[in-house]
């Protein structure tokens, strides 16, 4: 059974930073595409940034590009997000999802994710 495993989320104030947590478990996590949503409060789950395990590529959403990164731990099966000068935008449910094993990424497209775990707060205050 896949499961992944969201951590650190938390409160911080604006122009903080925060890392993110992915440990997937019962998945195949090399050559497969992972990474991160979001869902602010009264709107819809968006892409934030996923990562190709296979060769590192990735992939931002444009409202996070340059402050937020994406990475791997292959020893850990983690993916992590690293979440520089934060905005109070930037609040909201954080989701870590997976798409099934051996598929690359296609962009930010969560109806392309089949795994999703259940999400850690992230609260940035201004």
């Amino acid at each position: 059974q896949v499961q992944l495993v969201e951590s650190g989320g938390g409160s911080v104030e604006s122009g903080g930073s925060q890392r993110l947590s992915c440990a997937a478990s019962g998945y195949t996590y090399r050559y497969n595409c992972m990474g991160w949503f979001r869902q602010a409060p009264g709107k819809e789950r968006e892409g934030v940034a996923l990562i190709y395990t296979g060769d590192g590529s990735t992939y931002y959403a444009d409202s996070v590009n340059g402050r937020f990164t994406i990475s791997q731990d292959n020893a850990k099966n983690t993916v992590y997000l690293q979440m520089n000068s934060l905005k109070p935008e930037d609040t909201g449910m954080y989701y870590c999802a997976a798409r099934k094993n051996g598929y690359a990424c296609r962009g930010l497209a969560q109806n392309d994710m089949d795994y999703w775990g259940k999400g850690t707060l992230v609260t940035i205050s201004s």
